[in-house]
């Protein structure tokens, strides 16, 4: 990438939380190493990708350049033990997932995260004090209430993603993690992706459900740590049914709990992007594929 501006990032494994190259893999049932498992996100004029080891991500500068940072992720401590705990391991892999975002922020020295964009942070401050108040009302069915929660939290975001460029970048993040799993060339794959992270509305929803209907039997609907708690189950929970449905993609149940977020993807969240924004994918993806030792074949080279 001639005149862009890339930092490599460390390709030293240290420590008992670094994890051994197989744990990267999936493993085929004949023992084979398959393709990398990616997963990412938008960023402002960027795309930020993830695998279980390292980050990279790239950024198109205002001059027209590409900024490349990248690095090896950082797990929780005890992060190995609580992988092998239903509905913890979704929490704490959640939570090393956000923890790469300080230090892209830091390194790429310019706001490239989604929550800087004044638009999705006002959208995202109305529909939290909304969804507070209507949340402490306790009026209506737990059913009834979530829906209208769900329809506060998400519909003013989704609206400014669908007007910004972010959605484009998000299509060009899911067409070259797309291409580079089936092998093909990113600009043939869909802008939509079975592992997005829309796909949690469906489980959220229903886990949110069944964690206020708790709450409210229990009557600890304004006790601050039942709250919590109730909170970081409902998150590992819908994580678990979202891994559920990426490992039976065709199940009718899985189908159903996909469509909320593959509407989302369709309507909002996903356009396609210009061969500039998928660029910016593709060298996210090479520079993640140069840490893992991974070369590139076919369209997955920049």
């Amino acid at each position: 990438m001639q005149g862009d501006e890339t930092l490599q990032g460390d390709e030293t494994l240290q420590g008992d939380e670094a994890l051994q190259g197989d744990e990267a893999w999936r493993e085929e049932e004949d023992g084979a190493k398959a393709a990398l498992v990616l997963g990412g996100m938008a960023l402002r004029d960027g795309v930020l990708l993830q695998s279980e080891r390292h980050w990279a991500a790239a950024v198109r500068l205002p001059d027209g350049t590409l900024r490349v940072r990248s690095g090896m992720r950082n797990h929780l401590p005890g992060s190995r033990m609580l992988a092998r705990v239903p509905v913890a391991r979704g929490v704490v892999r959640l939570g090393e997932a956000a923890g790469v975002l300080p230090r892209l922020r830091r390194e790429m020295g310019l706001p490239v995260l989604p929550q800087e964009d004044p638009r999705l942070l006002a959208a995202t401050a109305g529909s939290a004090a909304a969804t507070l108040l209507l949340r402490r009302s306790g009026k209506g069915s737990p059913l009834l209430r979530e829906l209208v929660v769900a329809a506060l939290t998400l519909g003013p975001a989704l609206f400014a993603v669908r007007d910004s460029e972010l959605s484009r970048m998000h299509g060009a993040e899911h067409k070259s993690v797309g291409g580079y799993e089936a092998g093909t060339d990113a600009g043939e794959a869909s802008k939509e992706h079975a592992r997005c992270g829309s796909n949690l509305i469906g489980p959220l929803l229903i886990t949110n459900t069944l964690g206020n209907v708790m709450l409210a039997r229990l009557g600890k609907q304004q006790n601050p740590l039942a709250v919590l708690v109730a909170g970081l189950a409902s998150i590992g929970s819908a994580v678990e049914l979202f891994a559920w449905m990426a490992r039976h993609q065709g199940h009718p149940l899985a189908d159903l709990l996909r469509t909320p977020g593959v509407q989302v993807q369709k309507l909002f969240t996903t356009r396609d992007p210009s061969p500039e924004q998928l660029d910016v994918a593709q060298a996210a993806l090479a520079e993640l594929l140069r840490l893992e030792g991974v070369t590139p074949q076919g369209s997955a080279a920049v």
